[in-house]
């Protein structure tokens, strides 16, 4: 890696970010679904700055409990405070922590990404509430003149209700979906709000993301055995359901659909589709139907024919460069070279580089005009 390494620099010469530091990572036996997703939340800035913040906070608590937030913490804190600005670090003990964590990741056999950046997403909110409920009951043991001192003296009263905690991890990632039924006789809306840390859509041959979004926001007609029971008729009634983006996210991670259960077949196929993803992203199947504008910043790709092998690398934005990382190797790429992995126009084709989860940051919000 070391000529790698060099090469990288000399081809960045002077226009190497200020501070900034582009390591591989060493892969572990069938790990780069995983290495491939940390490289995408390493570049995804906000995160990476609340998480190292979030380290410096707590590397001073010694006996802290060793979990996945403190390794990835950690592995992340390693990368940016290295001397030199390229090179290869072994993310062993984050590899280690998520096998002794899930069994699921623990055989050698080929992982997918999506579902390890799920598992890792929750298991991040789900450690954060548990510290948060920590220092509360810690708050609560507080004699009254101590809760005074802390500034805590006008608190909620027993009878209010408890908030959801919002963690930095919800305020990157966290989008509200709302879910909207319409009762064909007596128009009466229902609607049922939930949240999402990314939007899997299904995909068609020669599509786009844009229109990918629209298919996954249109309207279904409820009907025959799908009638929907409405609340003000008192029965079950034909309803016209629709999903729409309630509050869209900082961060919007979208997961194409690529793997799909062939029913003939008894098992998975890999969609080699061409979907189109722009550099520039404008969201409109929003509820207050604004355009949300978003940049992509970073592209995880499944390299292979079928879904139970392959490979996993990550195409990222930094500093208006592109870099591919593929594990310990790390190269330069130019800007066009992100449309060779839209996906294939034919079925059988040699490109098996496929676009799987795409990474947008939200660039400022417009309204229509």
């Amino acid at each position: 890696m070391g000529a790698a390494g060099s090469k990288l620099e000399k081809a960045l010469g002077d226009q190497f970010p200020e501070g900034e530091r582009y390591f591989g990572l060493e892969n572990f036996g069938n790990t780069c679904y995983c290495n491939s997703v940390l490289q995408a939340l390493y570049f995804c800035v906000p995160f990476r700055e609340q998480l190292l913040e979030y380290y410096g906070n707590n590397k001073s608590i010694g006996d802290a409990e060793e979990n996945l937030l403190t390794c990835l913490a950690d592995l992340f804190s390693q990368i940016s405070s290295q001397k030199k600005k390229t090179g290869v670090i072994a993310p062993k003990r984050f590899v280690q922590r998520l096998k002794k964590q899930n069994e699921l990741f623990r055989s050698y056999m080929h992982q997918d990404a999506h579902e390890f950046l799920n598992f890792l997403l929750n298991e991040l909110v789900d450690i954060l509430e548990k510290e948060a409920q920590g220092a509360k009951t810690d708050q609560d043991t507080l004699s009254p003149s101590e809760k005074t001192a802390n500034g805590h003296r006008n608190g909620p009263t027993n009878g209010a209700q408890k908030e959801p905690l919002v963690t930095w991890v919800h305020k990157n990632f966290q989008g509200i979906l709302t879910n909207e039924t319409r009762c064909l006789r007596c128009e009466t809306v229902t609607a049922r709000d939930e949240t999402f840390f990314d939007l899997s859509l299904d995909i068609e041959q020669n599509s786009s993301i844009t229109s990918c979004l629209k298919n996954f926001s249109s309207t279904e007609t409820l009907n025959a055995e799908d009638k929907f029971f409405c609340d003000k008729c008192c029965s079950l009634q034909e309803a016209q359901k629709r999903m729409k983006i309630k509050k869209p996210p900082h961060i919007l991670v979208i997961h194409l659909k690529r793997f799909k259960y062939i029913e003939q077949l008894g098992r998975y196929k890999k969609l080699s589709y061409r979907v189109v993803f722009p550099l520039e992203l404008k969201l409109s199947n929003t509820v207050e139907d604004a355009d949300i504008e978003y940049s992509l910043f970073a592209v995880v790709v499944h390299v292979g024919s079928g879904p139970n092998h392959g490979h996993y690398v990550s195409l990222v934005k930094s500093h208006n460069h592109w870099l591919f990382f593929d594990d310990e190797n790390v190269e330069m790429i130019d800007e066009s070279a992100v449309q060779t992995f839209f996906g294939s126009a034919q079925e059988y084709s040699s490109n098996t580089d496929h676009g799987y989860i795409l990474f947008y940051e939200s660039i400022g919000s417009g309204n229509k005009n």
